[in-house]
Order: structure tokens, then C-alpha cells, then sequence
């Protein structure tokens, strides 16, 4: 079965850090993209960042440029969304998804976390 879990989410104040975590099983993840999505409630889905299988390409939604980083570690089926300088705006569930494919197009990522909730209060 494949299995994607998140973890890492919290409650933080605005201006803080966290560091989520998505380990996948029962796909071939060394060939995978990899994204992360978050969904605020009455929101919809947005992407946050997306990672090629070998990490050469990246993407980041213009909200999250230059505090947010993802990275993977092949070796351990784990990709990593880093998240600092944390604000309220980024309350959100966040989701980890995989693809055959580098891909910013949610319809494209065929199997998706549970989430992870991240709150930051102000």
C-alpha cells in the first residue's frame, strides 16, 4: 500500500520556525516528484513547493519565496519543507504529495498525505 505521512506540524508564534517532515512507502520515490500543499479553512488548495526527483528543479509559491525551502533525502524516502519567519497567513493544513513527474498542477500528484496542522498565532 502506499503510505505518505506528515510530521512536524504545530502551534507557533508568528516569527518562528518549523520543520516538516513526509515520509512515503510503496512508490518508487527515488524517481518521484514531490510536493507540498496547504489548505486554510473556507480556502483552496495551494501549492507550496514542489520538488524534481533529483532535486534540480524547484518551485515555491510567491507567498512562501525566500522563507520556506524544500529538500528531499532519497536514501530515506523523506521530503522536507522548512519553514521559517512563520505567519499567521500560513495557518494551514499542510499535505505532501507525490508525482510521476516534476509538476506545479495539483491533478498530476497521484497520492497525498493525511496532513499536518500548522498554526501560527500573532
Amino acid at each position: 500500500q502506499v503510505q505518505l505521512v506528515e510530521s512536524g506540524g504545530g502551534l507557533v508564534q508568528a516569527g518562528a520556525s518549523l520543520g516538516l517532515s513526509c515520509v512515503v512507502s510503496g512508490r518508487t520515490f527515488g524517481t518521484d516528484a514531490m510536493g507540498w500543499f496547504r489548505q486554510a479553512p473556507g480556502k483552496g488548495r495551494e501549492i507550496v513547493a514542489a520538488i524534481s526527483s533529483s532535486s534540480i528543479l524547484t518551485h515555491y509559491a510567491d507567498s512562501v519565496k525566500g522563507r520556506f525551502t524544500i529538500s528531499r533525502d532519497n536514501s530515506k524516502n523523506t521530503v522536507y519543507l522548512q519553514m521559517n519567519n512563520l505567519k499567521p497567513e500560513d495557518t494551514a493544513v499542510y499535505r505532501c504529495a507525490a508525482a510521476p513527474r516534476f509538476t506545479i498542477v495539483p491533478d498530476r500528484y497521484e497520492d497525498w498525505g493525511q496532513g499536518t496542522q500548522v498554526t501560527v498565532s500573532s
